[in-house]
């Protein structure tokens, strides 16, 4: 049986990585990696696959940047010829980004089967250009592997309950694989934080928080005016957006670094006492490791995350020093995303239907 996945973003390279373990362990897999360049940086690509122990990517379309149209219609224009060569069983698009879409897309006007990993997830805010590429991705796909029991109702209610099947969230795999490999090693922080005292880790990159230089300019002034210091990881999205509107991301609480590794990233999290970002990936992972989250967003499309106070919404900035401030949980975490056998679960859900 021949997978192709499609990837190209950083929260996919996490999520690949164990999908790729997971098929190098069955002898009937042969597993193709397609790169679509959407992150082309290598401190948001390359470094992932070395980290991570991902085979190299057989096919890299090295489309870069652009607008949502001119990134997806270069994916599209590659993805054809790579899938005409290939003719997989499936096709195993990850998440939401451009790159889910267009392999989806590719492969469904070609009559190839497309298998949704990580489907079901809704934030129900149109706004968000994520939100489109994973309904339009489930409605298209053949097999929606679906991480939690809240993304199965959010199938069943568009009328995609016979094409989904539950197997657990991917990057549990990884997470708590890689959490306990850098357990008791020293955290990878931007200078001038010391890791023996409290501090915070920080990401910012969507683009209701980033295109509007005023709400950016409110976020970054919350997080500078913080009681702990906070590692802020720069994405390269922030950045472009904080020269554009003259902002200075450093200064007071925040000390600013690039982004960091993976394995680096989940070491910090681990040792700090608050996450602030408004990334999906991250709220998630800052609850598998008992860090409490504030959430830059409206909404969340890990609603399991919001029991008992261990990740917040935090819609106003100015709430931001309330939020990140508040005592630690004591609940229990409950293990909504699974046992950490996700991948495999996964792969052999496309065997048995190849």
């Amino acid at each position: 049986m021949k997978i192709l996945s499609v990837v190209g973003a950083r929260p996919q390279f996490v999520k690949l990585a164990a999908i790729a373990d997971a098929a190098a362990q069955r002898d009937d897999v042969e597993h193709v990696i397609v790169h679509t360049g959407q992150h082309y940086d290598a401190a948001m690509s390359d470094v992932f696959f070395a980290d991570l122990r991902i085979p190299a990517p057989d096919v890299n379309l090295a489309v870069g940047s652009g607008t949502h149209g001119r990134q997806t219609g270069a994916m599209l224009t590659g993805m054809d010829e790579v899938l005409a060569e290939h003719r997989p069983d499936w096709t195993l698009v990850y998440g939401d980004t451009n790159s889910t879409l267009a392999g989806t897309l590719s492969a469904v006007k070609m009559h190839l089967r497309v298998a949704h990993l990580e489907a079901g997830l809704r934030s129900f805010n149109r706004r968000m250009p994520e939100e489109h590429n994973r309904v339009l991705t489930d409605h298209a796909a053949d097999l929606l592997l679906a991480p939690t029991e809240v993304a199965r109702g959010h199938l069943a209610a568009e009328g995609l309950a016979e094409r989904t099947l539950v197997t657990g969230d991917v990057m549990t795999d990884v997470c708590l694989r890689v959490a306990e490999s850098v357990r008791g090693t020293e955290p990878a922080l931007p200078e001038g934080i010391d890791h023996s005292a409290p501090f915070a880790v920080a990401t910012i990159h969507r683009a209701d928080n980033t295109d509007d230089p005023d709400r950016l300019r409110a976020i970054v002034t919350a997080l500078q005016g913080l009681d702990v210091p906070l590692a802020l990881f720069a994405h390269p999205r922030l950045v472009a957006a904080a020269e554009a509107a003259g902002i200075e991301l450093a200064g007071g609480a925040v000390h600013v670094g690039e982004p960091v590794a993976y394995p680096d990233l989940v070491g910090a999290v681990q040792r700090a006492s608050a996450v602030v970002t408004d990334s999906g990936g991250l709220q998630k992972e800052a609850y598998l490791l008992g860090t409490p989250c504030s959430t830059i967003r409206t909404e969340t499309e890990w609603v399991e995350t919001l029991e008992d106070d261990w990740n917040r919404l935090v819609s106003d900035p100015q709430e931001l020093g309330v939020a990140v401030s508040r005592p630690q949980p004591t609940a229990e975490r409950a293990p909504h995303y699974g046992d950490g056998r996700a991948a495999a679960r996964s792969v052999d859900a496309l065997r048995e239907r190849a």
